[in-house]
């Protein structure tokens, strides 16, 4: 259902902004909200301004932050914004003085210099992406005044989507001591012997993740896939396009050619061609047993044995990748790489015990240059890449290999 999908792909939709997509979601909405509430336990919202589906994952995971933002006042100023306009009709205007003023004064803790060009950027960044998100409009000026100095006006309008930003609860928040309240929230009211927060939960880490792993969240999740995992398959499979995969210590929901229900892996990036080689030599290792592989099927390497098969990777294929890639120097490199590892959950770093735990997603797909890549070198220096089933600018996928994974 193309409908269902969008709803998983974008926060909301927004009538002002795509009105066909709009009408078609209203028209499918009974069927939507019964796939949503009783598979999922997530409300539909549907009024005259938008229609979303709000999507609280059962297990919060290092990609599902704002990935534009890169401090916590951040956070803090978009929270600030969303009081500030919720004190604000739909279409009703503001200038930019008026919110600083409102942020100075309900700011936690010291009180914002906004003489600091720090604090103006961070500010301009939440506004920027709340502008994306279909929060506010721009009705004249640009924040590259307010950059450059404190004074600087901006008018912007209140579209009236703020209200439907944050989640709904079902508890006074004020009663949460800590962060685990707020995942533990949604199943307060409800049996857990009668096994519908258990199937809410399945099906929220099977959508809402890029894998579901034997060791975290609760154990009878995977008690479930035992059950009842044909049964969810056809489910799933029924209202989109993809395949259920099962196994010992995981379970990937791979979504098909057609399927646009978040952001897929590999996708057309340098990024994810290093990933895929990385993955290929992570299998080699494993089969090859000098990385042994655990019951839950994760591989546990101590981190400098880790990072030293990255510069192996670099260093044997460098002349295949982009420009910026071959020329980063190295720990900028391996930084980079596993930082997206870790985003894609390939892997986990436990500085603590220095060892990086790989996942089962790291085993699902791998890549690999022709045995006549030869380093790439052509005769005018450049590197040569391999040809991709799909897409000449990818590493080739390891044969009877899935699309990707999805997140």
């Amino acid at each position: 259902m193309k409908e269902l999908e969008t709803l998983f792909d974008r926060r909301w939709i927004l009538k002002s902004e795509d009105r066909e997509m709009y009408y078609k979601i209203r028209d499918s909405i009974g069927e939507i909200r019964k796939f949503a509430t009783e598979k999922m336990g997530c409300q539909v919202i549907e009024n005259a301004l938008l229609v979303k589906m709000e999507k609280i994952p059962a297990i919060p995971e290092i990609f599902m932050g704002i990935s534009s933002f890169g401090a916590k006042e951040e956070y803090a100023f978009l929270c600030i914004l969303l009081m500030f306009l919720e004190d604000r009709d739909a279409q009703e205007q503001f200038i930019l003085s008026q919110l600083t003023e409102y942020i100075g004064t309900n700011m936690p803790g010291e009180s914002v210099d906004w003489t600091l060009y720090t604090n103006r950027r961070r500010l301009v960044k939440v506004l920027r992406y709340a502008e994306s998100q279909g929060v506010l409009k721009v009705t004249d000026g640009s924040d590259d005044v307010f950059m450059d100095r404190e004074n600087g006006e901006v008018l912007y309008e209140n579209t009236g989507a703020s209200r439907y930003f944050m989640r709904n609860f079902s508890r006074d928040i004020m009663e949460y001591t800590k962060p685990e309240d707020f995942q533990e929230s949604d199943w307060f009211a409800m049996d857990e012997d009668r096994g519908i927060a258990r199937r809410h939960r399945v099906y929220k880490r099977l959508l809402f993740s890029v894998g579901m792993y034997r060791g975290e969240g609760a154990e009878e999740d995977f008690e479930y896939l035992k059950y009842y995992g044909r049964r969810l398959a056809d489910d799933l499979e029924q209202n989109f396009q993809g395949r259920l995969h099962i196994h010992r210590g995981s379970a990937f929901f791979i979504q098909g050619e057609d399927c646009r229900i978040g952001e897929t892996f590999p996708g057309n990036t340098g990024m994810s061609d290093i990933l895929l080689l990385c993955c290929g030599e992570i299998r080699k290792e494993v089969e090859t047993g000098q990385w042994k592989r655990e019951k839950d099927d994760t591989v546990s390497v101590p981190i400098v044995e880790f990072e030293q098969m990255i510069r192996n990777v670099k260093k044997d294929y460098e002349a295949g990748f982009i420009k910026g890639y071959r020329e980063m120097p190295e720990g900028e490199f391996i930084r980079q790489v596993e930082d997206e590892m870790e985003r894609w959950t390939m892997i986990r770093r436990n500085d603590g015990a220095q060892i990086i735990v790989i996942r089962p997603c790291a085993g699902k797909i791998t890549g690999h240059y022709p045995e006549d890549f030869c380093g790439g070198q052509q005769p005018d220096g450049e590197g040569k890449k391999a040809a991709d089933e799909t897409n000449g600018s990818h590493p080739r996928k390891k044969p009877g290999e899935d699309k990707g994974e999805r997140k």
